[in-house]
């Protein structure tokens, strides 16, 4: 089954999967601390807004007891980050992002999908072209831009980062391209799965 592009997230523990069969030349790098989905050197030229995006994001913000992540499979991954570093509690800061960004106006209509780990909690949240659903989880949770578009539990082993991530790569849904994952205890670490 097709799923599309989708995160995973529960306290202390969240990962994002690329899939994709319209854009399958991409790879997530590091770029000092936030990971960025983007082409590989051999991908065609596309002018696709939503091919490039940091997917994950850690900041440290006066609402959160320390380090927090952000995952999420477009551009509203800054303005959530930056939302929490501004003191906004998390629910609010993915319900404001993802409603002023609204779903993604290509063909399909796809959703926006965010997430927020913390130690000790977590919260999910997307934006589809006919409603906006945030809320609090206690257990891995997953929610993707197609057929698995409202927040589910999720059966996920991983117990770190690396784990994660390699977890959602391998996971049984059609096309995956490339994975990360961020575990948050007294900081945040992360790992990259690009299928090399």
């Amino acid at each position: 089954m097709y799923i599309g592009r989708f995160i995973v997230v529960g306290p202390g523990l969240g990962a994002y999967r690329v899939s994709s069969r319209s854009f399958p030349n991409r790879q997530i790098t590091d770029r000092e601390g936030t990971l960025t989905v983007g082409p590989t050197e051999d991908a065609p030229e596309t002018d696709n807004p939503y091919v490039s995006y940091n997917c994950v994001r850690t900041v440290d913000g006066p609402a959160t007891e320390g380090e927090v992540a952000v995952v999420g499979n477009g551009s509203h991954v800054d303005p959530v980050a930056e939302k929490l570093e501004l003191g906004y509690p998390p629910r609010d800061a993915l319900a404001a992002s993802l409603l002023t960004l609204d779903y993604e106006k290509d063909d399909y209509n796809t959703p926006r999908i965010a997430g927020v780990v913390a130690a000790e909690e977590a919260y999910i949240g997307t934006v589809r072209h006919d409603t906006l659903l945030v809320k609090a989880v206690d257990e891995p949770t997953l929610v993707a831009t197609y057929e698995e578009n409202s927040p589910t539990a999720y059966d996920l082993d991983a117990a770190t980062a690396a784990d994660a991530a390699a977890e959602l790569y391998e996971a049984a849904y059609e096309h995956a391209v490339c994975a990360a994952g961020v575990e948050v205890d007294d900081g945040a670490t992360y790992a990259i799965e690009n299928g090399e």
